[in-house]
């Protein structure tokens, strides 16, 4: 036996106790998907191997990532893809890593279409592309995936290339409409919306997103209410906007939505009841302008 291998089962353990030691949540989940990781395999076939030995090429690659976690960087970046609506997309620090509550958004929104194909789907702050991306699959709609991050849209275009096939996706680099043109049927956004003094109590995973993707200003709201004034005059006249909140902002973005004239407005709590969604369609169209012909004629 090699002296320098070590049995799976051991390493899983003693690289699991290190974790929970550093203060990793879900320390033997996060042990088994960079152990995976490393041995290339699924992380449900290292049941099937645990009396094997590993050798220093397995066990080097792997200290490193264990310290890399350990030191708070996210399991995400570690594996450099997740899962997202049973696709798999690049993840890494340029965009926010996706989550499970934006994975429910999508659904929400496809059954709120119930069957129905919008013509142009809009993604405002798109980071991976995972929202827009997902919706166009989804769909089969022409999509435009927008973020004020060139960062951000260079991650989103790898996963465009990786997963778009034929579906008609575009990127613009723009401050929420500024650059946008047309009208859509479907406008979703999961925009920054932290207070920006919370920033500094976010986990130290949630930290090492890109700060542009978090900080939604003093109060939490401000990008999301400079989208909702904005977001009309890029509305179909039964468009859908779909916008993901924080936990305790539902009843300001709700009154200001109201405000502008947005109809039907639905509130949807995320998977842990939490009021997370907000649904709403275009304001109705502003009535014609008359004009009194008499004043409009030429004297005579």
């Amino acid at each position: 036996m090699n002296p320098a291998s070590k049995p799976l089962l051991e390493v899983l353990t003693s690289g699991a106790a290190y974790l929970e030691k550093k203060g990793v949540e879900e320390a033997r989940l996060n042990m088994e998907h960079l152990l995976a990781h490393v041995l290339g395999c699924r992380r449900l076939d290292l049941y099937l191997r645990f009396a094997e030995q590993l050798p220093e090429t397995d066990l080097a690659p792997l200290r490193e990532l264990l310290r890399r976690r350990g030191e708070g960087e996210p399991l995400q970046h570690l594996l450099g893809t997740v899962e997202f609506c049973d696709h798999e997309f690049i993840c890494d620090h340029r965009g926010l890593i996706p989550r499970p509550e934006t994975e429910y958004l999508v659904e929400i929104i496809l059954k709120r279409l119930a069957g129905s194909k919008p013509t142009r789907v809009l993604d405002v702050g798109t980071g991976s592309g995972c929202l827009g991306i997902s919706l166009a699959l989804a769909t089969g709609a022409p999509t435009v995936l927008v973020d004020i991050s060139e960062d951000a849209l260079d991650l989103a275009r790898l996963n465009v290339s990786r997963l778009g096939g034929a579906a008609a996706i575009q990127t613009v680099r723009s401050d929420l409409f500024e650059k946008v043109s047309g009208t859509f049927d479907l406008i979703a956004a999961n925009l920054p919306y932290i207070p920006h003094a919370e920033i500094a109590t976010l986990s130290r995973e949630v930290r090492r997103d890109p700060q542009l993707a978090l900080d939604g200003g003093p109060i939490g709201t401000e990008i999301i209410f400079r989208f909702l004034e904005t977001a009309p005059a890029h509305l179909s006249a039964e468009g859908l906007i779909a916008i993901e909140h924080a936990h305790d902002q539902s009843a300001s973005i709700v009154e200001k939505a109201a405000s502008l004239g947005f109809r039907d407005l639905e509130v949807v709590r995320d998977l842990a009841g939490i009021e997370r969604f907000l649904l709403a369609k275009a304001p109705p169209a502003p009535p014609p302008v008359e004009v009194d012909a008499a004043a409009e004629a030429p004297p005579t």
